[in-house]
């Protein structure tokens, strides 16, 4: 059994410094991973940022999907193929080229989207230093660009399985917790302190 940290007792195993809650000390962990210069971004305040982020842009693209069926579908017409491959694809680069730029503008000026402002986290460059442009630029292109073939057929599937990883590596990345897109930014996802 382990027994609760005293102040003043050296000779307990616990190292991390104490702060008073109530009548009993607790321990609080006050260490950084070396270059992260905030706590880290729990993984479920980034699935939530990006899904405030992401709905705006999904409704869009499927209300393109549908605005832009009549124009490669004319009435009466017959089309042996998906009658929403076209559309689909159209809306996708549109709708999904907007997130893209709009994940890259947002970052790029505060290091938060909407999404992450609402959850209180932010997108630091790893290491210090201010964010480079290029990084970023490679960050939304990573993740949310590859969402630019969502109306294309297999490679849809593709990028479903492609963001799964993505998600997935935050979750094994331990203990930063940084995705392929933070690593091919250099960047990490820390708690906005501001």
């Amino acid at each position: 059994m382990d027994l609760p940290r005293r102040p003043g007792d050296k000779n307990h195993p616990a190292s991390a410094p104490l702060a008073p809650v109530g009548s009993y000390p607790v321990p609080i962990d006050v260490s950084l991973p070396p270059g992260v210069p905030a706590p880290r971004a729990e993984w479920w305040e980034r699935l939530v940022a990006r899904l405030i982020d992401g709905a705006l842009f999904v409704a869009l693209y499927w209300i393109l999907s549908f605005a832009f069926y009549p124009v490669f579908a004319p009435a009466g017409e017959v089309r042996p193929a998906d009658p929403l491959l076209l559309p689909g694809l159209f809306a996708g680069l549109v709708a999904f080229g907007a997130y893209t730029l709009y994940d890259y503008a947002l970052h790029a000026g505060s290091g938060r989207t909407l999404g992450k402002k609402a959850m209180g986290i932010r997108v630091v460059p790893y290491g210090g230093g201010a964010p480079w442009l290029v990084g970023l630029a490679k960050r939304s292109v990573v993740f949310p660009g590859v969402l630019l073939v969502e109306g294309i057929p297999v490679l849809n599937v593709a990028m479903a399985v492609f963001g799964f990883v993505v998600g997935l590596s935050i979750l094994l990345d331990k203990p930063l917790q940084r995705g392929l897109h933070d690593k091919a930014a250099g960047t990490v996802v820390v708690k906005d302190l501001r």
